[in-house]
């Protein structure tokens, strides 16, 4: 088995995509144009590396709990032209040319399903670990996370549980690449035969520097970078 993971923000897209799928729900009147700010501050702690995953997605998908999980998913699916135009084509070229070999394609990101999944859908990448989302009675999303979120050591977990029920350990994996731009993402990195960094933050490009690790730049598209300028 060979498998391609690949990182999400910063990585495969050159921006965040909280961020722009903020700025549609706004449009769209579902958040309030206070939400932003709010969501860019934590956005910054991420970078930083001091965030609760936990507090950010209470925060985040919390505020979405007065929404049907089935008008969001319509929302996400209106939205999806526009993802697919801020996509560069460097990144559908990189996935292209894994699949092309025949390796496993999964995305791997902290990022909450229901997002990561319609970006995965632009992507064309079939197999999607996220942090999971709860409901509550109703059927709508709480903000609260099944089992832990898809983020630091937690994203190694996320893939060994994907490999488990399929019957396989990293023992059965021949070769692994994980593309990421994030210190957040040394464990991962780590673990795998081929860590490739992606646009990295300093910490990242610093120990990927040490170690010979190869790095990659796909740039911003020029719809991308005006999207996400308040973050790094």
């Amino acid at each position: 088995m060979r498998l391609a993971l690949f990182d999400l923000d910063h990585t495969l897209i050159p921006f965040d995509s909280g961020t722009v799928f903020t700025r549609h729900l706004i449009a769209c009147g579902a958040l309030d144009a206070g939400f932003e700010p709010r969501y860019l501050e934590y956005c910054r702690r991420y970078a930083e590396g001091r965030v609760d995953m936990v507090e950010m997605h209470r925060f985040t998908v919390g505020a979405l709990a007065v929404h049907p999980p089935a008008r969001l998913e319509r929302w996400l699916r209106e939205f999806e032209p526009v993802i697919a135009s801020l996509v560069p084509d460097a990144s559908h070229e990189l996935v292209r040319a894994h699949r092309q070999a025949g390796d496993a394609c999964v995305l791997v990101t902290a990022t909450t399903r229901f997002v990561a999944q319609a970006f995965a859908r632009v992507l064309g990448l079939d197999e999607v670990l996220a942090t999971e989302p709860a409901v509550d009675a109703r059927g709508h999303y709480s903000g609260e996370v099944v089992g832990e979120p898809c983020f630091r050591e937690h994203k190694r977990t996320h893939v060994e549980g994907w490999l488990a029920r399929r019957g396989a350990t990293w023992r059965d994996v021949e070769r692994c690449w994980f593309y990421s731009d994030s210190i957040n993402d040394l464990p991962l990195l780590s673990a795998v035969s081929d860590p490739v960094v992606v646009n990295p933050d300093p910490l990242l490009e610093a120990h990927a520097r040490e170690r010979g690790w190869p790095i990659r730049r796909i740039s911003r598209s020029e719809g991308a970078s005006a999207r996400c300028d308040a973050l790094p």
